[in-house]
């Protein structure tokens, strides 16, 4: 196991009508700025909870904020939040108003042009404090540091990480998601699988705590997942979701451990490019960089068949291919969508993607090893 430091001071506050706790959590005699996206929130009843809560809160609205939030949209807020003295950040949403609050909250603190924090990895050590109301279980992003944000006019979606944007604290209501289109609930629940896979699918470096919480949460979204398609308003499956897929990127299966991350940064580029939802782009390309990665991933592909999807066949190079062809179908069960056809896109249209890393700087895979022509088979084993 790798030497690790480990901090996350969210305070999540779990279960049915919880929104109430807002009143509680928080600050009383400051300027807050709520932040949404379109009407959805409206519609399932959250909005009004909300605004119930907070009814003796100074509290300025910002709508509008997208799946894959732009940056022009976050730099309004940004505006707002710095014209309107803002002292605190509510967002009240998915992941990506979670993802574009955070930024709001740096870029409302940050000297200079906010981009840079994005194109530049300019560091920053302040930023306005937060909290989420989560109402679309996928990214992880109510209880860690990391945040995505898109610029379409440049064919940038960019990421960062800081301490200083943990949030406060998380409200996480299952019943909040009873109303999810499916196509939703499916990204958010192949999100999450990535995001753990990122963790573990890749070499062993003797982590048996860490390697054995990664599989219970896959196993729990597999089960789960398959269970929510037919009964979405069951309570217990939408709170093991939520919970699963927080658990999934708060950074806990990650201590000490080695990381990938090819398929997110590939998927990415994907998403700025064509538009794909962000788990479209995930269920793609995951399956085909496991093609192309065998070889280095194969022990952990191996323990994976066996562990979490009862796979009994004793040969290591058979299990991984059973584990690959395995994870695709759960995928196609869900209904999401596992080639770039599928989507009508051709693999020499995505080509152009391969060298973007290389010129970055940015070494791809836990080795570093993903070359631009390994990016290539990628896209043709996703075709």
């Amino acid at each position: 196991m790798f030497n690790f430091s480990y901090k996350n001071p969210v305070e999540v506050v779990f279960g049915k009508d919880q929104i109430a706790a807002l009143s509680d959590l928080l600050p009383k005699g400051k300027k807050i700025l709520m932040t949404y996206g379109g009407g959805s929130i409206k519609k399932n009843g959250v909005y009004d909870q909300v605004k119930k809560a907070t009814a003796d809160f100074d509290v300025i609205e910002f709508s509008g904020i997208e799946p894959n939030p732009e940056y022009e949209t976050c730099k309004k807020a940004i505006d707002l939040a710095k014209n309107e003295k803002v002292d605190f950040i509510l967002a009240v949403g998915g992941g990506s108003v979670v993802d574009a609050s955070k930024f709001i909250a740096a870029g409302a603190l940050f000297d200079g042009d906010a981009w840079d924090i994005l194109e530049k990895a300019t560091p920053f050590n302040k930023a306005l404090p937060l909290g989420c109301v989560l109402t679309l279980p996928a990214t992880g992003t109510e209880m860690n540091n990391n945040a995505v944000v898109s610029r379409r006019e440049k064919g940038l979606k960019l990421s960062f990480c800081n301490n200083a944007v943990f949030p406060v604290f998380s409200i996480m209501d299952p019943q909040a998601t009873f109303s999810l289109p499916t196509k939703q609930t499916v990204n958010g629940v192949v999100d999450a699988f990535v995001h753990v896979m990122e963790q573990y699918m890749t070499y062993d470096v003797n982590a048996p705590l860490q390697d054995r919480q990664a599989e219970a949460i896959l196993k729990t979204l597999i089960e789960e997942g398959k269970k929510v398609l037919k009964n979405p308003n069951d309570y217990d499956t939408r709170a093991n979701i939520m919970w699963a897929a927080t658990h999934g990127l708060n950074k806990m299966i990650a201590c000490g451990v080695p990381q990938d991350w090819a398929t997110h940064a590939i998927g990415h580029e994907l998403t700025a490019k064509f538009g794909l939802d962000h788990g479209q782009t995930l269920a793609v390309v995951m399956p085909a960089l496991w093609q192309v990665q065998k070889e280095g991933k194969k022990t952990k592909l191996a323990n994976y068949a066996r562990r979490v999807l009862d796979v009994v066949e004793g040969d290591d190079d058979k299990a991984a291919d059973i584990a690959i062809v395995k994870t695709e179908a759960f995928f196609n069960e869900l209904g999401m969508k596992t080639k770039l056809s599928d989507y009508g896109i051709k693999k020499e249209d995505c080509f152009f993607i391969a060298p973007i890393f290389e010129q970055r700087g940015r070494k791809l895979g836990e080795n570093g090893d993903i070359t631009p022509e390994k990016i290539k088979q990628i896209f043709t084993f996703a075709q």
